[in-house]
């Protein structure tokens, strides 16, 4: 479990960018942490991994807290992938990147192996298990961070941006396999996202920070539904809940949008999905 409480946090000589921020993700849970640019996302997320500090306030992360731990104390609880990839890369190959972390735990070859093989796998990397890491794509690059954190086999995933740079396909594949993770080990899934329709598929809850503050904590359907102020917020709606309000009916999923604007069975004529 993840909590924040009454945390304010300003960089050094800067203006607060965290303020009275009460916040707590449990157990199991896929959050959607969303936000405009600057609006203290990625320092949320730094704080719960201890990279810093608040200047007030508790900081638990399993009921612990955290003011005292260094981020590799918490490496077992919780895997973080940065906003910018290159930050990460430490070793000459693509499989030496990934098991740095569980050789570092100093845990059996054979298990090394194993985790890391079913972590490249997942991401999409085992033809690129020989390549140099800096010469990947950005894309891939976001996807060895991944792939890297899924390796130590955390209880907790906070993912920074990691859709950027990926095709429709590469952002299926890997989020199919973030919600299987959640969904059947239990992994906590935070997800810091500007892309709306990744939240509307895979988040059961959005928690939204705008400068410093947190302003909306709830269902993502209920944030896209139209009537909060997403562009105030540095959002916007996904693609089908703004189709389906350029038709004025509300739908959150395709499925939805579809059921609304079939047709009732008519005389002569049968039901159709525009």
């Amino acid at each position: 479990m993840l909590e924040a409480k009454k945390v304010n946090y300003a960089y050094t000589r800067g203006r607060p960018v965290i303020f009275d921020m009460d916040l707590k993700i449990g157990d199991g849970e896929f959050v959607a942490l969303l936000g405009h640019n600057g609006s203290g996302k990625t320092t949320l997320s730094r704080l719960f991994m201890a990279l810093c500090h608040p200047r007030s306030g508790e900081i638990l992360v399993d009921g612990e807290d955290a003011a005292a731990a260094e981020p590799a104390d918490l490496a077992d609880k919780i895997g973080y992938v940065f906003q910018n990839p290159d930050l990460q890369i430490l070793a000459d190959s693509v499989y030496e990147e990934v098991a740095y972390g569980p050789r570092v735990k100093k845990l059996p070859e054979a298990q090394v192996k194993e985790q890391v093989e079913g972590a490249l796998a997942a991401m999409g990397l085992t033809e690129l298990r020989d390549s140099y890491p800096r010469l990947l794509s950005f894309g891939q690059k976001r996807r060895l961070g991944v792939a890297a954190a899924m390796a130590l086999c955390p209880r907790t995933l906070i993912l920074d941006e990691i859709t950027n740079g990926q095709d429709a396909l590469e952002i299926e594949g890997m989020m199919a396999h973030l919600d299987k993770l959640n969904r059947e080990q239990g992994v906590t899934i935070v997800l810091i996202s500007h892309d709306m329709d990744v939240v509307r598929r895979y988040a059961r809850r959005a928690v939204v920070l705008s400068s410093g503050r947190l302003v909306y904590d709830g269902s993502p359907a209920a944030l896209f539904d139209g009537t909060r102020p997403l562009e105030q917020w540095g959002l916007r709606q996904p693609a089908v809940c703004s189709l389906a309000a350029s038709m004025d009916v509300k739908a959150a999923t395709v499925e939805e949008l579809c059921e609304l604007l079939t047709c009732d069975k008519k005389e002569g004529g049968e039901g159709a999905c525009a």
